[in-house]
């Protein structure tokens, strides 16, 4: 088969022919069908201190049909669609007891993110079963919406709640989907440009501001008072300290950008507000399930956001394209 690998070091991704995986007894053999390129492909693979390493086979937004059943899978059948939630949980530790969160899984006994390829051998326990009613595009749109919703979760969100949701890309858009599903009342997305305006609005927010010096009256504005919850999906230096700045009194901010460079914050500013800060990564298999299951019965299609197909061949070039400027929101590598 042919799979992405990232050398390491910061080195260009090849394409590789690999043998055809075998199926361990718990496994289950999918024929890949397409894998999104996240920002988390992209910034792990420049040679920085977060890094997938060296000779690692990657990709976690994929989605495929079983071709093999392991020994001891139930459950499953040949011919079924999948999404695979990429982190491979114990299910043993407290976190996983207590959580529910596999990212946190404090054994790591293993990782499925092996997306950007023809072939992939899975854990069974990660495989969630694709409706007839949802397309593989749908399938690989499970992981990225599941990090939103996990995080609109942590914030608790009480009907008619004000919201913020800063950044324009694929998080921010998941955010603003699920805080319109969730209860919130008026949402504004801002960003630093306006070229996803179109998209924010499709996803249910009821303006799009960009950044600027009368930002936070326009904020207030267009949401008739401070957001009482700011989403943070940008995960660039600043990004907290505007969350502060915006953020009403007793309000809460919760982190997704997942930020991997210092990001100055001023303790004294938060404290006024009396402002609660969350941070979050992750997701259990209960989001795949759930959104699986709901996919098809919101309020708009979340495919809205792919903007373009690539072969697998071509995966080198587009990751190189889209360190630059480019118009791309997610992109789809079909096998």
């Amino acid at each position: 088969m042919k799979a992405a690998i990232y050398p390491g070091g910061g080195q260009a991704v090849t394409i590789e022919d690999l043998p055809d995986p075998q199926p361990g007894p718990d496994d289950v053999i999918i024929k890949v069908s397409r894998c999104g390129i996240c920002g988390t492909d992209l910034s792990f693979t420049r040679g920085t201190m977060w890094d997938f390493g060296t000779n690692t086979q990657f990709g976690h937004e994929y989605a495929g049909e079983i071709i093999e059943l392991g020994s001891n899978v139930t459950g499953f059948s040949v011919g079924e669609r999948i999404a695979v939630l990429p982190s491979v949980a114990c299910g043993e530790c407290p976190s996983c007891r207590t959580l529910e969160n596999n990212v946190l899984c404090q054994a790591m006994p293993g990782t499925a993110m092996v997306g950007f390829a023809e072939l992939a051998r899975v854990p069974a326990s990660v495989a969630t079963r694709l409706p007839q009613v949802l397309s593989m595009a749908d399938g690989a749109l499970i992981e990225p919406l599941a990090i939103s919703l996990y995080g609109v979760k942590l914030a608790q969100i009480r009907p008619g709640d004000r919201v913020l949701v800063l950044g324009g890309g694929t998080v921010a858009l998941y955010a603003i989907y699920w805080a319109r599903r969730l209860g919130a009342g008026r949402i504004v997305a801002m960003s630093r440009s306006d070229r996803r305006r179109d998209l924010c609005l499709d996803m249910g927010a009821d303006a799009f501001i960009p950044y600027g010096d009368n930002e936070v009256g326009e904020v207030i504005e267009a949401l008739g008072g401070s957001p009482q919850l700011v989403i943070e999906a940008v995960g660039a230096e600043g990004m907290l300290t505007r969350a502060v700045m915006h953020v009403a009194q007793f309000g809460k901010i919760v982190s997704l950008g997942f930020c991997t460079s210092p990001d100055p914050l001023i303790p004294g500013m938060a404290s006024y507000k009396c402002a609660a800060i969350q941070f979050a990564v992750g997701y259990s298999l209960k989001e795949f399930h759930y959104i699986a299951d709901q996919m098809d019965k919101g309020h708009c299609d979340p495919k809205a956001i792919i903007t373009g197909n690539v072969p697998l061949l071509d995966l080198p070039a587009t990751m190189a394209r889209l360190r630059g400027p480019n118009e791309e929101t997610k992109v789809h590598v079909v096998m």
